[in-house]
């Protein structure tokens, strides 16, 4: 019986020094984290897309929550609505962010650019692009497996069967980056969306010379620079073959599109030109006729009557 109360006494002290020592632990290497931070996070859409830069939504929102300004962060799935509402909690002012979207500069469809093989493996873009070069003659553009459609979260991209190229749904997209990260190819590119959802691109990424990257696509990018020099803006670089369009510094005017000899500059959601109308050549001055110059009549002189 003594033994029994020993032990029971010596495994009640034992547990209340122990439970002394986990209530100090705690104290002392206690972290405390700013209850904002959780509110912040059940404002977001939860998404965790990482296309803000960040971590996953709790990322983004400890991020917000440490910096103090709201100035560089954007959650891009829930927009402005979102960010008005992380704005009131953390009490700062939310900045305007230009709406992005996620854009294929790739024009290589079946009709321009035909095949020249056949891909029989696994249907995956990673995958085709460790082993070769693409079923075409480019070796730059879309490999057509899909890769971005699995990517996105959102249901915003689909793989047009026609064409064998992705397209975008803008009223989808989020701009979350997810599909970019995905294409091993880099065709797709998040760019400002534009006034109107309107904008101008350089539809390809082919770096092969002029006659290489011709013979490969029909509408391939040929490095001849006349966008380059027709510009008033220096929005259009040229560098290893192919150019280049700033969205930052492009004015939409829309003239590197008409001397784009390929169409590889692609002008979205614009209404369509004018038909120029041309000037019909003026008419022949009809030659004047010299004025005649009519001879004063003579006046005849009558002799002087002689009298007698």
């Amino acid at each position: 019986m003594n033994l029994i109360l020993i032990a029971v006494i010596s495994l009640g002290a034992i547990a209340l020094v122990l439970a002394a020592i986990l209530y100090v632990a705690s104290k002392k290497f206690a972290v405390y984290e700013d209850p904002r931070i959780a509110q912040v996070g059940e404002v977001l859409p939860q998404a965790n897309c990482g296309g803000c830069g960040y971590p996953g939504c709790s990322g983004f929102a400890d991020a917000c929550v440490k910096a103090g300004s709201l100035d560089g962060k954007f959650c891009p799935v829930g927009g402005q609505p979102v960010m008005a509402k992380v704005a009131d909690i953390l009490g700062l002012a939310a900045g305007e962010a230009e709406p992005m979207v996620a854009v294929v500069r790739c024009n290589g469809t079946c009709a321009n650019r035909p095949r020249t093989n056949q891909y029989d493996g696994a249907k995956s873009c990673a995958i085709a692009a460790s082993l070769y070069g693409g079923e075409t003659g480019c070796s730059y553009g879309c490999l057509g497996c899909g890769d971005c459609v699995a990517a996105c979260q959102f249901d915003a991209i689909r793989m047009n069967p026609e064409t064998g190229i992705p397209e975008v749904d803008e009223a989808k997209c989020t701009a979350c980056g997810a599909c970019v990260k995905a294409c091993p190819k880099a065709i797709i590119e998040i760019r400002p969306q534009g006034k109107k959802s309107r904008r101008v691109y350089v539809s390809c990424v082919n770096k092969d010379k002029g006659a290489v990257a011709r013979k490969a696509c029909t509408v391939s990018c040929i490095g001849c620079g006349k966008c380059v020099k027709t510009c008033p803006f220096e929005a259009i670089t040229l560098e290893n073959n192919l150019a280049y369009i700033d969205p930052n510094k492009c004015k939409s005017c829309r003239k590197c599109e008409e001397v784009c000899p390929q169409g590889t500059i692609i002008a979205l959601n614009f209404p369509p030109r004018k038909p120029k109308t041309e000037e019909a050549p003026a008419a022949p001055k009809a030659a004047v006729a010299p004025k005649e110059t009519a001879e004063a009549p003579k006046e005849k002189t009558e002799a002087p009557k002689v009298t007698e």
